[in-house]
């Protein structure tokens, strides 16, 4: 939903255009910035009451980014009164697609394909699957290199006592 409804929208440019108050006090009353109230007198005066209906999420081609590029560029229009004329929601958009111009070219203004990431699966479940079962020649080779592994480490562990209780601790206190 809209933060200001067409009504508001109407009501506020009518009270500057009457006169009645300035873009600041208006601002003020409805609780928005003076260029907010700028920008929708802008939108009455060139499209009238339609130019307050701006659909605020709209995808706009990469041949309309490029247009209304070109447009700026001719006219030495300012992304203000661009916006308005090309009935763009947010100014500050034409000037980053301007910045990915100058940039990147026709390229940068092209749309950007999202794509979801992929859940990675656990390792363990991973290895389970890989994991040889039964008693298959693979699965006989993966058993005895295990226990090889296993029959290595106790030896080196049993070695590492012995040397431990040969040697003792000869410290001497003063």
């Amino acid at each position: 939903m809209a933060k200001y409804t067409f009504e508001e929208k109407l009501s506020a440019v009518r009270q500057y255009l009457d006169g009645v108050e300035s873009f600041a006090s208006i601002g003020r009353s409805i609780g928005t910035s003076e260029s907010v109230i700028m920008n929708w007198v802008k939108q009455y005066q060139y499209h009238g009451a339609e130019g307050l209906f701006i659909k605020t999420y709209t995808n706009y081609s990469t041949q309309f980014k490029l247009n209304v590029l070109n447009y700026m560029n001719d006219n030495g229009t300012s992304s203000n009164t661009t916006a308005v004329i090309f009935k763009i929601s947010s100014p500050s958009m034409i000037r980053k697609r301007r910045i990915l111009y100058e940039k990147g070219g026709v390229d940068a203004l092209k749309p950007k394909k999202k794509e979801r990431t992929l859940m990675k699966k656990d390792d363990k479940r991973e290895a389970k699957k890989q994991a040889p079962t039964g008693n298959s020649i693979e699965a006989l080779k993966a058993a005895v290199k295990q226990l090889r592994m296993e029959n290595e480490y106790l030896k080196k562990l049993n070695t590492l006592v012995q040397n431990k209780e040969k040697s003792p601790n000869k410290t001497k206190r003063k």
